[in-house]
């Protein structure tokens, strides 16, 4: 569509210029017409009328107001494309500021002040703490306030801000900030300020949820990959079918069953890939990993304790979340001598779901410890920390968190903390799960493979191999 060149504003505007200074003209010569400068004054009363009434039109007033809604949203758009950094926010605050009757306008994350334009005290700066208490009750409670005094606000009484709107910033159902708009005075804040406050909110949470959606579609993507490929390593497959082979002429029946846990091993890493499973059967895949572990370096060397309170077995983790960990702690940790014990629990603690994965092994420095997040800090065996850190917060949220202790010479333990709600209510009452170790000393006849759980693939694997 074309831009017209004209609008009925801008004739109305030049009718009324022209007539106007005909007025005038004719006003200071001598030989004005009369009948002329009645005309003239005629037409430029009614064209300023017309302009007067386009212009209070509301048709015309939605219009100009969409118009400007709809550049500040493609303008957002374009600031948010990595989420909603500080950059992004400062240059969000900057639109918003002329669109608005605010005299300062301040994007907050759930601690620091993103983004602030317009009048400041000196203490409102991009980058520094939250400091008022309106804020903090508005991060608490996700309810958008109206505030008509600086000490509502949280403000000195002498501040010459004495009104504001803040509204919650969400991505789902997490509260991650806030957009607060403030005015010179209370006054100010008018049922339409009101209404563009919450709408430049809505706008800001739909890009910020489009962005992390995105990049957790990326990172779910990424992390298949990752995880298909670090799970099926040539390393490990080499290593355990090598181990099979040594223990076929020395003992036949345990052979037997660890090629049947290796063949539902690998089968259940391709169908759990990308899924979310339960605890227990993420557990259950650990102890598949752990047996082939044991039978290469023997039970004097590795060890595996398990202990998973029944409801948390029951819930729904990403898949790969607990066997990286133990996989990285296998080959990481494992002492030069004596034998290394890998600890997986996860109970309920002070309301919250904990999930511990230790082990008493070598155990790192803090320089490690507190560079291991990063990327390039993955190496070897599994999938990075980092990464398994990220999936966690992309399936439970902000508010989940994974906390590293080590000690060197003493071990490590990896702790995951997640909300109570990350429980499926319907399925804690009356579950059982009850995970037990796979026993390696067992003759073939007394130990029930876990393949067992899946009917078609264990008849399939008896077949295979003539059981």
């Amino acid at each position: 569509m074309r831009p017209r060149v004209l609008t009925s504003e801008m004739v109305l505007v030049a009718i009324a210029i022209v007539s106007g200074l005909l007025i005038v003209w004719m006003g200071y010569s001598d030989t004005g017409d009369v009948k002329l400068q009645i005309i003239a004054g005629i037409v430029f009363t009614l064209s300023s009328l017309a302009f007067i009434r386009l212009l209070m039109d509301p048709d015309s007033v939605r219009a100009r107001q969409s118009d400007s809604v709809l550049r500040i949203a493609s303008q957002t758009l374009r600031c948010t494309t990595d989420g909603l950094t500080q950059s992004a926010a400062q240059e969000i605050c900057e639109l918003l500021l002329p669109a608005t009757a605010a005299i300062a306008v301040a994007i907050t994350d759930r601690e620091d002040i993103l983004g602030y334009a317009g009048y400041t005290d000196g203490n409102s700066i991009q980058g520094r703490k939250i400091r008022t208490r309106a804020t903090h009750l508005t991060l608490d409670d996700g309810i958008t306030r109206i505030l008509d005094s600086p000490e509502d606000i949280g403000l000195p009484h002498a501040s010459r801000i004495k009104g504001a709107i803040i509204v919650p910033l969400y991505i789902g159902r997490d509260i991650r900030g806030t957009l607060k708009f403030y005015y010179r005075h209370s006054r100010q804040i008018s049922q339409t300020q009101e209404s563009m406050a919450v709408g430049f909110a809505e706008l800001l949470s739909t890009q910020m949820a489009a962005s992390a959606l995105e990049e957790q579609t990326r990172l779910a993507t990424s992390m298949e990959l990752k995880a298909l490929q670090a799970q099926i390593n040539p390393h490990f497959l080499f290593n355990t079918i090598n181990t099979i082979a040594s223990l076929i002429r020395t003992d036949p029946a345990k052979a037997r069953v660890l090629l049947r846990d290796f063949a539902v091993f690998y089968r259940r890493t391709l169908e759990d890939s990308a899924d979310l499973i339960a605890l227990e059967r993420e557990v259950e895949q650990v102890q598949r990993y752990f047996s082939f572990e044991v039978a290469r370096f023997g039970e004097g060397r590795l060890q595996l304790d398990l202990d998973i309170d029944p409801a948390v077995g029951t819930m729904m983790v990403p898949s790969f979340l607990v066997q990286p960990l133990v996989e990285n702690s296998v080959r990481h940790a494992m002492p030069a001598e004596g034998r290394l014990t890998v600890r997986v629990s996860g109970h309920i603690e002070e309301g919250n779901v904990v999930i511990r994965i230790s082990d008493d092994g070598v155990g790192m420095t803090d320089e490690r410890r507190n560079t291991i997040m990063y990327p390039e800090s993955s190496t070897g065996l599994g999938i990075a920390v980092k990464n398994v850190r990220d999936r966690m917060k992309g399936y439970f949220g902000a508010d989940a968190r994974m906390d590293i202790q080590s000690v060197l010479g003493e071990g490590t333990v990896v702790s995951f903390v997640l909300g109570r709600q990350s429980l499926d209510a319907s399925v804690i009452e009356g579950t059982s799960c009850e995970v037990e170790p796979v026993e390696l000393d067992r003759d073939a006849e007394s130990i029930r493979p876990l393949a067992e759980n899946d009917p078609a693939g264990y008849r399939a694997l008896k077949t295979s191999l003539g059981d």
